[in-house]
């Protein structure tokens, strides 16, 4: 290994090329605001609101766009195609609105490959994208059918899902009511653990970080996880085994809980459901909610069906006939009116949260008969009744009613074939109050005769962060992961950089900067609650590794502080060679306000000899912000400090701010670069493209570093008479005898 050159100042050579715009693209879908209102996005009710610095929702009125997907089916239940906006009319709460845009999502047209799909996803709005919930319910279904409907729901989720599709996979119980194995998700395999595994926790693996955002819910070893998300062979568990003992465990302590008549179980049911919907009615789009059950006595319900059990309905109507009608319980004939309130009201939540139940039941999996092969009849009467009350909480929705789940990923495509095309209208609504309030939306079209409109049935306006149940605040924040579109109601920077740890993986570092005045705006309270969420999806939408930490500070003391700096946040990722999605999200836990980034990442090969070269990293004055490191993750442990130079340990900056006519010292790692005399180039860009001689770059020193093909180069950057503004400084290094050469790129701010 040479030494470095002694220190030259030349000025940065500036190369014509075509300025990378993936990152500074806005959504294709989405609007812009009105003249005079504030930027927009994704509101806590599927809406879009106000994202200010200032803005509240409390006592407010704003412009929102409201987006509402609308599928349209002919008699044949095919998709109508060649729609126009002027085919369309909507009302909100009655009154006509004027459609400002309408899109159109034709998924015929959209099959990308696997690693194509981020692309795709990204030019589709997220109200247009069909999510479907796997809900296994524990009450109303025995551990053998549960066991036996997992390989249906397994098979659907591995093969029947279009690519752009999300899943969730849920289970519920009246003892600890729903409870979110997978938020919505494109991850098959994560998915495919959820439904081979119901939360077994015996089949998941131990020690783990637990996802708080339910992303993940068995992490992989770098590597090593499976397209089906499958245990792979060797791993001495009888699955199925520990399923079916689990659900028995759960079914033992549900019956001995089991103290309340039946109709207050099924009213329980109801209410546990109905807070569910709410819960959903954050999640923008169309929701499919595939209800694994065996169903509830429906004649609890509905009343007895006489011709199902003749025998009673005649010695009741002589109780009639002889006048004793105290003898008679009336809820038999005509069904209990309380519990048809409370179904009622949770079926009307579904509706609201724009929810299609789609109930699948599970107990035609299982031949049932009694001891003495009699009673054969009792039973078939009992599997009527609770199918009855299956197709009823469907049907209610717009649902259907699966009767075999062995084929349930064709008979639900066929269901859906009609939302294969969706019509996205938008509109802005008049005077809109940030108060909760339920709007109910009505679509009219002029269709032929026996076509069939569907759309959601309205929406809820903004509330207060505060007022949302802890699980819409989780599926806020899963959805804003999963579509990784930008947010900036809080100024974040971020830099990650794969360092190499061995031949087959790499530790990334993430490093966030959050501003501190832009998280503090609205927050009232003496605590600040941050909620940090780092997740990183390779190209097939799978989710590879993870990161989150909540961080607490006492703003009695440290609030002006805090104004003045920011909290810089350190965390690692280990990631094998691939190409990668880097999705952060930081959220005031009191506020809701909310910054989401992302960033591609690229893991290369190392052990290839091929030059790498890591993005500047600009060394920064201490005690600037308050500085966060991230909770041990229980591995790699082993792993050197990335960040030193000459000895020294430092924090890169996650953008730099440099003054003019101050030079910034700056670090660049380099793998394979080679022995030999070095050329060191840069160029600056903005938004237009490279500027001609923004500046000046001096290699300092080329250091040594004791460790195999890795050099560190430091070096200079001065701005000179550069504009203030936003940056990007791109330093390309190049070896005179080899001709290998590799550039890399940092964004920087212009003081």
């Amino acid at each position: 290994m040479k030494t470095a050159p002694s220190p030259a100042r030349a000025p940065i050579r500036s190369v014509r090329r075509s300025l990378l715009a993936a990152g500074l693209a806005a959504w294709a879908f989405t609007l812009a605001p009105a003249a005079g209102a504030e930027s927009s996005a994704t509101g806590p009710t599927g809406t879009t609101g106000p994202t200010g610095a200032d803005s509240s929702f409390e006592d407010k009125t704003a412009v929102t766009l409201i987006e509402v997907p609308v599928n349209v089916a002919d008699r044949n239940g095919q998709p109508v195609r060649g729609l126009k906006a002027s085919d369309f009319e909507i009302f909100d709460n009655g009154k006509r609105q004027e459609i400002e845009n309408m899109e159109v999502v034709d998924l015929a047209t959209l099959a990308p490959t696997r690693a194509e799909t981020q692309q795709v996803i990204e030019t589709l709005p997220a109200v247009a994208r069909r999510h479907f919930l796997l809900l296994f319910d524990l009450s109303f279904a025995r551990p053998a059918s549960l066991v036996k409907a997992r390989e249906a729901a397994r098979q659907f989720v591995l093969e029947h899902l279009h690519p752009t599709d999300l899943a969730a996979v849920a289970t519920f119980s009246l003892e600890q009511g729903p409870q979110l194995l997978v938020t919505f998700t494109p991850d098959r395999a994560q998915l495919a653990r959820a439904v081979e595994t119901l939360g077994t926790p015996s089949l998941l693996r131990r020690g783990q970080v637990v996802d708080p955002l339910r992303f993940i819910i068995d992490a992989p070893d770098p590597g090593d996880l499976t397209d089906d998300g499958g245990l792979g062979s060797g791993t001495g568990i009888d699955v199925e085994t520990a399923v079916a003992q689990h659900l028995s465990v759960i079914a033992f302590q549900r019956e001995r809980a089991r103290k309340a008549y039946e109709r207050s179980r099924i009213s329980n049911w109801s209410r546990a459901m109905e807070e569910t919907a709410k819960a959903l009615a954050a999640i923008n789009g169309r929701k499919h909610v595939v209800y694994f059950s065996e169903g509830f006595d429906g004649s609890l319900l509905f009343g007895r069906d006489a011709s199902r059990n003749s025998d009673a309905a005649a010695a009741e109507q002589r109780l009639r006939e002889a006048g004793t009608l105290w003898l008679v319980d009336q809820d038999n004939t005509f069904g209990n009116s309380a519990l048809q309130n409370d179904i009622a009201d949770m079926l009307e939540e579904f509706r609201r949260a724009d929810c299609l139940i789609q109930a699948v039941d599970i107990a035609g999996l299982r031949v049932e008969t009694s001891v003495d092969g009699s009673g054969g009849n009792q039973v078939q009467g009992r599997l009527n009744d609770a199918q009855d009350a299956l197709f009823y909480v469907a049907d209610a929705t717009g649902g259907n009613l699966f009767e075999d789940a062995n084929d349930l990923g064709q008979q639900l495509e066929n269901v859906l074939e009609r939302n294969t095309v969706t019509y996205v209208l938008s509109f802005y609504p008049n005077e809109l109050q940030f108060d909760g309030a339920y709007h109910r939306l009505k679509v009219k079209a002029d269709l032929p005769r026996g076509t069939r409109l569907s759309h959601r049935s309205g929406y809820y306006a903004p509330r207060s962060f505060n007022d949302l149940h802890p699980m819409e605040k989780a599926l806020l924040a899963s959805q804003s992961i999963a579509a990784a579109a930008p947010r900036r109601e809080i100024d974040v920077d971020l830099l990650a950089a794969p360092f190499r740890a061995s031949p087959e993986l790499a530790y990334v570092p993430v490093i966030l900067e959050v501003e501190g005045r832009s998280l503090l705006s609205g927050h009232t309270g003496d605590v600040l609650n941050v909620e940090i969420y780092v997740y990183v999806t390779n190209a097939r939408g799978e989710m590879r590794d993870f990161v989150t930490q909540i961080v607490s500070y006492d703003l009695r003391t440290l609030r002006s502080l805090m104004i003045g700096s920011g909290i810089k946040y350190y965390g690692h990722l280990d990631l094998v060679p691939d190409d990668y999605l880097l999705r952060v999200l930081v959220r005031n836990a009191e506020t809701g306000k909310t910054a989401v980034a992302s960033q591609n990442l690229t893991v290369p090969e190392y052990g290839e000899a091929q030059l790498e070269v890591l993005p500047p990293f600009f060394l920064e004055p201490p005690n600037r912000w308050f500085m966060v490191r991230e909770e041990s993750k229980g591995d790699n442990e082993s792993v050197v400090y990335p960040f030193v130079v000459n000895g020294e340990p430092y924090i890169p900056s996650a953008k730099p701010e440099i003054r003019q006519g101050e030079g910034a010292r700056f670090c660049l790692v380099a793998y394979n670069l080679g022995d030999g005399p070095l050329e060191i180039e840069a160029q600056v860009l903005d938004e237009q493209g490279p500027i001609e001689l923004g500046g000046e770059l001096s290699l300092l020193e080329r250091t040594v570093t004791g460790i195999d093909g890795v050099d560190k180069l430091l070096a200079s950057f001065d701005p000179l008479d550069l504009g203030a503004g936003e940056y990007t400084l791109e330093v390309a290094v190049r070896n005179v005898e080899t001709g290998a050469r590799q550039q890399s790129t940092i964004p920087i701010r212009i003081q």
